[in-house]
């Protein structure tokens, strides 16, 4: 396991090469001696990752008990074993009590699975000069001081310091969200604070080499590197409760509470008439069981596990069932730009001739799109301005895949779109000499032997490169009608022009020269930069990392929904604003910097004007969430880099990129999207409504029989009917596990309403039970618990206390099934045919007619509930229990549609 060191490590960006290698004690030519690589070694550690630590499966399970609704079960099933010995009662308690643990070990202990992934995405192996040697070492074995060499197609195995750089670019997207791949060079970089993407003279751990070759001298491993950091918060970062949790955790406080006092007042009662031991606790046991919400957790998992199937078809994949509802609460999303919102694929939006503009259609690398000009300007010959894009790179692009830079692989996809063939074009005129790129001179160069236009031999050098740099070597420019003419301040200044015009609508700007040589004096190892002293200025390409299709519709459907949308990225802020402003994102945008120096009062109050926060770091990313959620936002962040995991584990709901998403990533957030669309996460979210409105129908549901249930068992001690048992524990499991569990799901099925995507989002503190509603909830189901007692007392004194707890049982059970019934919609009748409309609510309630009926004529099932047959005139009084129960519920709810006005189907509130 690596270490940090407890003095502040020097920050090696504002060193020099020589003090860096100086500072780890290293000549580069020769590297680490092997003793010193092991000395080394037992100081710091290996080069991996610390792993958080797991808790034991074992402790996991245990402490699904300490949930104060497991509690009460389970000292119910102790009761029931010993000294009452209802065997029967304490068996299926305790397995009860079992059936909740195991549905409540989610999958935890995400920070570790996190870091195991960071762990396997490590190269195993890496160039290493030890002793004067070149030698390939594992890069576990890796150790500050060590010189690595490094190339395209390689990962960087540690965070070092460039002590070399050739052509040298490094893809660094998965750690600061920068889309392009950045020129690394060995100059040392002044700015003390300057951002990770902007230290040009460092390497990075887990990124990768694109171009060019380089060394460079290890200054942090393991835990030290900036990846490490990440790991470090990850293990950090605690599990953050989702809104669905803490509003049951709370419900479920809050039922116990009145339980509880409920149950005292029943044994008090009880036990001052002077009742034995075991009828007062028999009666405690069955009054615990029914007034504690049992089927809350089977209901809740099954509900929330047919929302994750819904939303698996929709693209979106849900690693923790509770978080499938957080999406429908979300009302701010967090979205990193490269490949979430946009395609992460470079493309040239518009090219600029001078005189001329053109506009590109198509994205991606794709070569399927057109050039096109304005009315009005003369239809020139593209191809002399676009042999630069196809000869002066080493791009590939073959069916939408490109092997190369992606500038390059831009440049390559606009010469296919005008008609030339880039593959023969190079067979035709190859290179004959290179300038390799260099951050120095920022340009490219190559040269080809070929004919000009009036049929001369000549070697012609095409350029690509910075805007500025090109013209400063240039002498020249195409005139409009297609001729080179010498470059006055006019065109200078048009030239510049056209730069600043396409750089300020984001558009990252690569120019294109030529300039032709004398074959019989060229000399292809002379010092090539030096004569490129007399370019012809050609072209200026406008590239871009396209919007994806469907993400500025998606932003808008969330902004209608009341969902505010945020861009975070790695990239400038200029390219991130402009981008932002074509999908719609409101608000201005800052740098990492800007907002790391406000307070977190001034965070809160500014939020709201921020629509874009560039060139961050995985802090700016977790605070962001902080302050978010400070301000009572339930938080989404999508992301697919390393460096966003940190931010997906803290949010409210992470949600990573299936396709272009890191091992990292995936680990750390809550859901993938499988299509790494944006427009996906707005039908999860209209997913994740629609079952939060069911849900709340069944926990409606729920606490009107529960609320019936306490009354029931309540009223009975005080009357002392039933000798103050009206329904045995037996019987009371069974109808929440068959009636109550059978509506329950037929709720939680229900179909969506129309309006879902424009209503605002919840707060995450709404209660799931309003006081109107807890308050009418209150008086139906103290008429459901007082009706329920009439019939067991009108029975009681003409059958005996058995028939009377059967017709009991089965008057509570309809009576329960209207309620459900009743809690579908707060305005429309129960008559409603719509209601016929939602076939999985009607077959539930079919079956549950089905289970009330066999509850008492099935023999067996006689023998297990202690109940006995009914006649047709005992049915016919428990069936007319339900008719003020849905007498009153109607004329609540005529009163309230002649109020609102309001005719619609509505889950109830």
């Amino acid at each position: 396991m690596s270490t940090i060191e407890e003095t502040e490590a020097p920050a090696f960006h504002t060193l020099s090469a020589g003090e860096a290698l100086s500072v780890e004690r290293v000549e580069a030519p020769a590297g680490l001696t092997p003793g010193e690589a092991d000395a080394r070694r037992a100081r710091y550690g290996p080069n991996r990752f610390t792993e958080a630590r797991r808790e034991r499966r074992w402790q996991a399970f245990v402490r699904q008990y300490a949930d104060p609704m497991q509690i009460v079960l389970l000292c119910a099933a102790i009761g029931s074993l010993y000294p009452l010995k209802q065997y029967g009662t304490g068996v299926l308690l305790l397995a009860l009590t079992l059936l909740n643990a195991v549905l409540g070990l989610r999958q935890e202990g995400k920070a570790a699975a996190a870091v195991g992934a960071l762990q396997r995405s490590m190269i195993t192996h890496a160039r290493v000069r030890r002793g004067g040697d070149l030698m390939s070492v594992p890069a576990e074995d890796l150790v500050p001081g060590d010189v690595v060499l490094v190339e395209a197609g390689d990962r960087i195995p540690a965070d070092g310091r460039l002590v070399r750089a050739a052509r040298l670019e490094i893809d660094e997207s998965a750690l600061t969200g920068e889309s392009l791949p950045v020129a690394k060079d060995a100059e040392t970089v002044v700015d003390l604070g300057a951002a990770l993407g902007d230290r040009v003279d460092m390497a990075y751990m887990h990124t990768s080499v694109t171009r060019g070759t380089g060394e460079l001298v290890v200054t942090a491993t393991g835990m030290s590197t900036e990846v490490g950091r990440i790991s470090g918060l990850l293990q950090a970062d605690a599990e953050a409760a989702t809104p669905l949790t803490r509003q049951l955790g709370r419900l479920t406080d809050q039922i116990l509470v009145v339980a509880g006092v409920a149950l005292l007042v029943s044994v008090l009662l009880n036990l001052s008439r002077g009742d034995s031991f075991d009828v007062v606790f028999s009666a405690a046991v069955a009054f615990a069981i029914s007034a504690i919400p049992t089927g809350l957790p089977a209901v809740v998992t099954t509900i929330l596990s047919m929302g994750t199937q819904l939303l698996a078809k929709a693209d979106a994949i849900v690693k923790r069932l509770r978080s499938t509802e957080t999406l429908g609460s979300t009302s701010a999303i967090n979205s990193d730009k490269t490949g979430t919102l946009t395609l992460n694929q470079m493309t040239v939006a518009e090219l600029a001739i001078p005189g001329r503009r053109y506009t590109v259609s198509g994205t991606g690398y794709g070569t399927v799109g057109d050039i096109r000009h304005a009315a009005g300007d003369p239809d020139l010959p593209l191809e002399p301005f676009l042999l630069p894009m196809a000869l002066a790179g080493d791009a590939v692009v073959s069916d939408g895949q490109l092997v190369g830079d992606p500038t390059e692989g831009a440049l390559v996809v606009l010469a296919e779109k005008g008609h030339l063939d880039v593959a023969s074009t190079r067979q035709r005129y190859p290179r004959v000499a290179e300038l390799p790129f260099d951050a120095a001179y920022k340009l490219m160069a190559t040269y080809h032997r070929m004919t000009d236009e009036s049929g001369r031999d000549v070697v012609r050098c095409f350029v690509k490169g910075a805007p500025d740099q090109l013209l400063a070597r240039a002498t020249a420019v195409v005139a409009p009608g297609g001729e080179p003419r010498p470059l006055d301040e006019t065109s200078r200044g048009r030239y510049m022009d056209e730069n600043g015009r396409m750089a300020g609508q984001g558009l990252r700007v690569m120019a294109t020269a030529r300039q032709d040589f004398d074959p019989a004096t060229f000399d292809p190892r002379a010092d090539l930069l030096a004569g490129l002293d007399g370019l012809t200025l050609l072209a200026l390409a406008g590239i871009v990392d396209p919007p994806r299709p469907q993400a500025r519709d998606a932003i808008a459907t969330a902004k209608a929904a009341g969902i505010q949308v945020r861009m975070i990225t790695g990239d400038h802020a200029a390219t991130a604003g402009a981008i932002a402003g074509q999908l719609g994102i409101e608000g201005r945008a800052i740098t990492g910097a800007e907002f790391a120096a406000m307070s977190d009062d001034e965070a809160v109050a500014e939020i709201d004007g921020i629509g874009v926060i560039a060139r961050v770091t995985p802090e700016h990313k977790v605070r962001l969430v902080d302050v978010l959620r400070r301000k009572g936002h339930i938080v989404a962040m999508t992301g697919d880099g390393v460096n966003d995991a940190p931010a997906l584990k803290r949010a409210d709901i992470g949600i990573a990129m299936g396709i272009t998403g890191t091992e990292v990533s995936k680990e750390a957030a809550a859901m993938i999207l499988t299509d790494d669309d944006f427009a996906t996460i707005v039908k999860a979210v209209a997913i994740g409504r629609a079952l939060y409105d069911n849900l709340k129908r069944y926990v409606f549901f729920q606490m009107g029989a529960l609320i019936g249930y306490i009354a029931m068992f309540l009223g009975a001690s005080v009357l002392n009917i039933a000798a103050g048992v009206p329904l045995l524990p037996l019987q009371t499991l069974w109808t929440n596990f068959t009636v109550h569990l059978l509506q329950s799901i037929g709720l939680g099925y229900g179909r969506p309403e129309p309006d879902l995507m424009r209503r605002k989002p919840r707060g995450g503190d709404e209660p799931l039970l309003p006081g109107r509603t807890l308050s009418w909830l209150a008086v139906l189901g103290t008429v459901i618990g007082g009706l329920t007692l009439l019939v067991i007392a009108w029975s009681g004194r003409r059958h005996g206390v058995d028939v009377a707890r059967t017709m009991g049982l089965a008057a509570f059970s309809i009576m329960s099934l209207v309620l459900s019934l009743t809690v579908r919609s707060e305005t429309r009748s129960v008559f409603d045919l719509d209601t016929l409309d939602d076939h999985r609510f009607v077959v539930t309630s079919g079956l549950s007619v089905l289970v009330i009926v066999l509850s008492t004529e099935l023999g067996v099932l006689q023998r297990l509930l202690d109940t006995t047959g009914l006649g047709l005139g005992q049915w016919l009084v428990c069936a007319l229990t339900a008719v003020p129960v849905v007498a009153l519920t109607e004329i609540r709810k005529a009163v309230l549609r002649r109020n609102t006005g309001d005719h619609r189907a509505e889950p109830a509130t």
